[in-house]
């Protein structure tokens, strides 16, 4: 079994702290966000309050072990992001999260509020600035992609005994006994969450997740629904039944495909089923999945044409 506290090594300040250019920014800042939030700190070499706030804003994310990342950009060397971002003075320091900036300040501030700020940012994250309960995450989270559910499931509730609140261990927790089959307890364990992380985007996922696992209890056969769908492509139902069988038969791409043709096809049918059954499958995956990506892009194409 895992044990918390047993955390691993910090990772290295070269991985920690970047410094950022226009050619890179997308790859380190906008899809690293995906995952893990990115700090960035608008700066240039002439900047005398920069010379005090960037070190201090380093040692704040290096304390929090790998939960955050820290860009540097110089503005002299990279306007085209400074202007898009609408950076009017400097320091300026924006906190990305999911590809979007989340947080930010400008100007020199005391360490207080830099550290305050940095915890901020993980929290925003579902994170632990300890860094000690995100090891413990990560190794529930192995121990689940192995299919070791039950022990998965060990460990997020520890994780939850230390802290109730950690949002990422009460999805986890969930997920573990959706995979275990036990529907009715992750329903259970869902419903008792406390109303601070209620809304929480792990919990969100966690309750698409179990209303996609129910779904897949009462879903038809794949060839069958798949016959239907070809000898009458105007059948919604068929074509809807299809996509949830699917999903539950491990094909998120082929569901998520066969809504967007049903959404082309007529997007208002039974109360807008195809849109609200993918956003649910949208939920259910992680946000940097491609077939996320690749579904949401074509959806919003179809909305906006």
């Amino acid at each position: 079994m895992f044990e918390l506290g047993q955390g691993t090594p910090a990772p290295a300040a070269d991985d920690l702290i970047m410094d950022v250019s226009e050619a890179d920014f997308m790859d380190k800042v906008v899809q690293a966000s995906m995952t893990t939030p990115v700090i960035v700190d608008f700066w240039a070499p002439w900047c005398g309050p920069c010379k005090t706030l960037g070190p201090q804003l380093e040692d704040a994310v290096k304390a929090v072990k790998g939960a955050v990342k820290m860009a540097k950009v110089n503005v002299d060397e990279n306007q085209m992001i400074a202007g898009q971002l609408r950076v009017q003075s400097i320091p300026t320091v924006y906190a990305f999260w999911q590809g979007q900036p989340v947080d930010g300040f400008q100007g020199a501030v005391p360490g207080s509020e830099i550290k305050a700020f940095v915890e901020r940012v993980v929290q925003a994250a579902g994170g632990d600035a300890s860094g000690g309960l995100d090891d413990a995450i990560a190794a529930a989270e192995e121990m689940m992609e192995n299919g070791e559910a039950v022990d998965a499931a060990q460990v997020f509730a520890a994780i939850l005994e230390e802290d109730p609140n950690h949002a990422k261990a009460y999805g986890g927790l969930v997920r573990a006994h959706i995979a275990t089959g036990d529907l009715d307890q992750a329903e259970a364990i869902l419903n008792g969450a406390p109303a601070e992380i209620s809304k929480a985007p792990e919990l969100e996922a966690a309750h698409a997740q179990l209303e996609l696992a129910k779904q897949a209890a009462d879903a038809g056969p794949v060839a069958e629904l798949r016959a239907a769908v070809e000898a009458n492509p105007d059948d919604l139902q068929a074509r809807f039944d299809l996509a949830q069988a699917l999903y539950a038969n491990g094909d998120a791409e082929g569901a998520v495909n066969e809504l967007l043709e049903l959404f082309r096809k007529d997007r208002e049918w039974n109360d807008g089923a195809a849109k609200a059954q993918l956003f649910t499958i949208f939920e259910a995956l992680k946000p940097n999945d491609p077939v996320v990506l690749n579904g949401r892009r074509k959806l919003s194409s179809m909305i906006f044409a």
